[in-house]
């Protein structure tokens, strides 16, 4: 609570300045119905104007000092009397020289300067449309007898008056800047409390925790070190929010979610089309280069790294055998004999002897039998005899070395027409274009994914896996 009630004094001197008005008079505009309610306030800028530099500006504050002489004096003498018809004169003068030397620039209140130009105009109406006119003639004996109260001085003092008051002279340092040296006075008390609970903070946490130094122990709550930095005295809220919530007085789960969600959406789409592009920019300098194929088929190169003593390439292609025939060709066996049929048949119907043997009676239907026992015992040889093979030969072990040679110089007679400049060449080309038609598909369309559906996702993963 001390931390919370320093944070509201340090953002009231950083607003205080724009928010002075406020302070003042104590009322808030209401832009659409062109009023302002009035809240009773203390005197606060008697206070506080004194730690901002802030006084009176001379020429303002002597300007409705002369006005209230004016009310005074009319009281006294009457409108039409040389002593009033003096101080409408001065009245006048200072009119004239506050529109000229705008006193209120120091203050950087042009604007309301213009809002009293403006108003004054509004109210004498002068053939020049001239603020300065509009003054001279409004400080005259004339105007204020021939006009009724709210157009003389009750309008002076409900309209213009207000304006005048919050005006006001500030000192400025060496740097150029307004003074504010003395808010340090009432800050200088929490930043000692701040100070000492700091290092007192620091002595146990290096007390209970094993191995942790003292200036860990510093870095183990850096940012309490803003609640007493002289510079920078809004990043308090940091230290103050994160006391909030170790107090439980604030619940900030859902704002780091939602801001670490809305972070990762904004850049995750094209981080990970970096990431997939730089990975396949890669794969293909390894391919265009021959470093790829030099990696797969030269493994007795001392530059390449084996993990698991395993040749890959052998046994990925003793692995695809042991599938092609086991799994594929009892798959395809109905379509493999159908195939077969087909062309056998054709290639009967293309003997010449074939019409004539049609013709004996009984032998109709003789090519159509041999065709089929030709495609029964082709099929079962293919997919039957090659299994029957494959057992035979693993189950031996000179079938089994037989067949490993068999793979071993099968990945080497692979690798050495692979490495022909011929082979090379257009390998390296169909894989470097296939690896370009990736990038410019998946990774493009991976680009577009909608972040926020998969963040869905991965929220409503995270509450099913909490029930």
């Amino acid at each position: 609570m001390i931390a919370a009630v320093n944070l509201g004094l340090v953002f009231f001197d950083i607003s205080y300045v724009r928010l002075r008005n406020f302070w003042l008079q104590g009322k808030v505009p209401i832009p659409l119905m062109d009023t302002s309610i009035k809240i009773p306030l203390p005197p606060i800028t008697n206070w506080y104007d004194p730690i901002k530099g802030i006084l009176p500006h001379r020429d303002t504050q002597q300007y409705l000092q002369r006005v209230d002489e004016l009310e005074a004096q009319i009281r006294e003498t009457g409108l039409r009397s040389p002593q009033t018809e003096t101080v409408l004169a001065d009245l006048r003068r200072m009119s004239r020289e506050m529109i000229e030397e705008n006193p209120f620039q120091v203050a950087n209140k042009t604007g309301t300067l213009e809002r009293i130009k403006n108003r004054m105009r509004d109210l004498i109406a002068t053939p020049e449309d001239s603020s300065r006119k509009a003054f001279q003639a409004f400080w005259t004996v004339n105007y204020l007898s021939a006009v009724p109260d709210e157009e003389g001085l009750e309008f002076f003092n409900s309209e213009i008056r207000p304006l005048v008051e919050t005006n006001y002279w500030r000192s400025i340092d060496e740097t150029g800047n307004f003074t504010n040296l003395f808010f340090w006075k009432i800050d200088i008390w929490f930043s000692l409390w701040f100070i000492g609970e700091f290092l007192a903070r620091t002595l146990y946490i290096s007390r209970q925790r094993t191995g942790v130094s003292w200036r860990d122990a510093m870095l183990w709550r850096w940012y309490d070190i803003l609640l007493f930095l002289p510079l920078f005295r809004w990043l308090r809220a940091i230290p103050v929010t994160l006391r909030f919530k170790d107090a439980e007085f604030l619940d900030l789960e859902s704002v780091r979610e939602q801001f670490s969600r809305g972070f990762i959406a904004s850049f995750a789409g094209e981080l990970t089309e970096v990431i997939a592009i730089q990975t396949i920019n890669q794969i293909q300098n390894s391919v265009r280069n021959g470093e790829l194929a030099r990696q797969l088929f030269e493994r007795s190169s001392r530059s390449y790294i084996d993990l698991n003593d395993i040749n890959e390439i052998e046994a990925i292609s003793s692995r695809l055998i042991k599938l092609i025939i086991y799994q594929v060709l009892p798959a395809i066996q109905e379509d493999l004999e159908a195939l077969l049929s087909h062309s056998i048949e054709q290639t009967i119907n293309q003997l010449p002897i074939y019409k004539t043997v049609q013709n004996i009676p009984g032998f109709n239907n003789f090519p159509q039998r041999i065709t089929e026992q030709i495609v029964a015992q082709v099929s079962t040889l293919i997919t039957q005899g090659s299994q029957t093979l494959y057992d035979a030969v693993t189950n031996d072990e000179v079938g089994v070395e037989l067949t490993n040679k068999l793979v071993q110089n099968f990945g080497q007679e692979l690798g050495s027409q692979i490495q022909q400049q011929q082979n090379i060449d257009e390998l390296q080309y169909l894989v470097d274009a296939f690896l370009e038609e990736v990038k410019v598909n998946y990774v493009q369309n991976l680009a577009q994914e909608d972040i926020e559906k998969i963040l869905e996702e991965t929220r409503r993963l995270e509450q099913k896996a909490k029930q």
